[in-house]
C-alpha cells in the first residue's frame, strides 16, 4: 500500500501529526509512505526513518507577485515530484482548500480527510472521496490518530503515555544542545516568549522576572530560546532579569528537541516549541489564552495549563489581535506556582520509575 500523508505545515501541525506517522508505520510496516509538507516547515521530518519519501513544495509561489518563468516553474517542478509515485490512498490531516487540492493532484484513488464539522475549510470536502468522523473537543493528536484508523482500519494508541513522536536526531544536534549548557553545573530551564500571534504572547518583563524566582527558589538557570525574528524579544527577557542567570540561546529546531530532552522544566505559549517540548518529554508549563490547550497543549496529564478563565471573553476567540488583550495577563506569583507544582511532579515520577526498576 502507496500512503500519503498531508500535513503542510506549522511545525506544531506536523509534531501532532507525528503520533499518526508512527501507528500507521507500526501497523503497516510493509506500506510505502510518504509526507508532502511546506519546504519552510520541513526541518523536522527530514531523515526520518518512518518515511519513505518527504517531498518538499512551496504554495506561495503561485501567490508571488510579480509573477514571473521561474515562480511558475517551481509549482510545476513540485507537481512531478508529488506525482512520481502512484498512491493509492492519501491522508488530509489538514482540512484546507490547497491540502485537499494537493491530495486531489497526487493521484491517490482514495482521499480521506475529516467530516465537514471539523473541517477548517468545509469547501474542501468536495476534493476528497472519503471522510471519517472525529471525536468533538479532542485534542488534535487524538483527531489525527482517528483519522488514520478510520481511514486505514487499524488500531491506534488511545493513552497519551502511547503517543510516539519520531523525530531523528543527529549527534551534530546533541552536540549543538550539549554547547548550550556547557557552563551549566545544575538543572535548567526552558524559557520560550515567542510566538506568532502577539496575542499569544506573555510579557518579556515577567518572563525576566520568572526567570529570577526559578533561580531564587529551584537553583534553576534559564536558557531563553528564540526563533528567526525573536532575538529582539529574548533580549528583552534576560534584560529584565536581575539575577545574571538566564542567558538567551538559538538553535536549529532538532538542536531545540535535544536540548529539551534534557530541560528541568520548559514554559512557553502555543507555538512550535512548546509543542516540540512535549514532543521530546520535557515537563511543561503552558501559558494560553486565544487558544486551546485541551486541543493545543499536551496531552499530558502531568503537565500543566495556566491560562485565564475567570474573564468574559476567555471562550477559544482565536483572535490575533484584541482591544482588551487580557487573557495573557497572568501574575509571576501564579507561574511559579504552576513551575513549582510540575517541578514536584516530575521528581514523583522519577521515584516511582526508579522503584520500578530497582
Amino acid at each position: 500500500m502507496r500512503i500519503l500523508f498531508v500535513k503542510l505545515g506549522s511545525i506544531g501541525d506536523i509534531v501532532h501529526t507525528l503520533p499518526s506517522l508512527a501507528a500507521v508505520r507500526r501497523a503497516l510496516p510493509r506500506a510505502e509512505i510518504s509526507w508532502v509538507v511546506e519546504r519552510r516547515a520541513a526541518g523536522i521530518l527530514r531523515d526520518n526513518p518512518l518515511l519513505d519519501r518527504l517531498i518538499e513544495v512551496d504554495t506561495k509561489a503561485l501567490r508571488r507577485v510579480p509573477v514571473s518563468g521561474e515562480t511558475l516553474l517551481a509549482p510545476r517542478q513540485q507537481l512531478r515530484r508529488l506525482r512520481a509515485s502512484t498512491f493509492d490512498t492519501a491522508l488530509d490531516f489538514q482540512g484546507l482548500l490547497k491540502s485537499a487540492a494537493i491530495a486531489r493532484l497526487s493521484g491517490a484513488k482514495l482521499r480521506y480527510g475529516f467530516s465537514r464539522e471539523a473541517l477548517r475549510e468545509p469547501a474542501s470536502r468536495f476534493l476528497l472521496t472519503k471522510t471519517v468522523r472525529t471525536p468533538t473537543r479532542s485534542h488534535v493528536i487524538v483527531k489525527n490518530l482517528s483519522l488514520a484508523a478510520g481511514a486505514l482500519g487499524i488500531n491506534v494508541p488511545a493513552d497519551p503515555s502511547e503517543f510516539e513522536f519520531p523525530i531523528a536526531v543527529t549527534t551534530e544536534h546533541e552536540n549543538e544542545a550539549e554547547q548550550a549548557v556547557r557552563d551549566f553545573e545544575t538543572g535548567f530551564a526552558i524559557l520560550n516568549p515567542g510566538g506568532v500571534w502577539p496575542t499569544k504572547l506573555w510579557s518579556a518583563e515577567r518572563f525576566g522576572a520568572l526567570a529570577d524566582e526559578l533561580w531564587t527558589h529551584h537553583g534553576l538557570r534559564s536558557l531563553v530560546t528564540y526563533g528567526p525574528g525573536e532575538q529582539e524579544l529574548a533580549q528583552r527577557v534576560t534584560g529584565a532579569s536581575r539575577s545574571g542567570r538566564a542567558q538567551i540561546c538559538n538553535l536549529s529546531l532538532k538542536g531545540f528537541y535535544a536540548l529539551a530532552r534534557h530541560a528541568s522544566v520548559y514554559v512557553g505559549g502555543d507555538t512550535g516549541p512548546t509543542h516540540l517540548a512535549v514532543a521530546a518529554g520535557a515537563p511543561v508549563v503552558g501559558l494560553f489564552g486565544p487558544t486551546e490547550w485541551w486541543r493545543n497543549g499536551s496531552p499530558r496529564s502531568a503537565d500543566i495549563c495556566v491560562e485565564r478563565n475567570d474573564i468574559n471573553c476567555r471562550t477559544d476567540c482565536h483572535r490575533r489581535a484584541c482591544s482588551q488583550w487580557i487573557c495573557m495577563d497572568i501574575e509571576v506569583e501564579r507561574m511559579l506556582h504552576a513551575v513549582g507544582e510540575r517541578l514536584r511532579r516530575a521528581r514523583e515520577f522519577r521515584t516511582v520509575e526508579s522503584e520500578r526498576f530497582a
